[in-house]
């Protein structure tokens, strides 16, 4: 299960931080930090959402 979760956290981080730092720059948060701590709560939020979705996955 740890291979397949790697595979979507490629996936689903990517994504998740992408959208957390365009969430960001639609609030007006256009700097460097506000830019960095998205993107980070996009990728430490994509950690579980993985682990679940792997789980699923492998349940069926």
């Amino acid at each position: 299960m740890l291979r397949l979760a790697s595979i979507l956290y490629s996936v689903i981080g990517t994504t998740l931080a992408g959208s957390f730092m365009i969430a960001g720059l639609t609030m007006g948060y256009d700097t460097l930090y506000p830019i960095l701590i998205a993107v980070t709560l996009g990728a430490i939020v994509a950690l579980p959402v993985t682990w679940i979705i792997a789980k699923k996955i492998t349940e069926n």
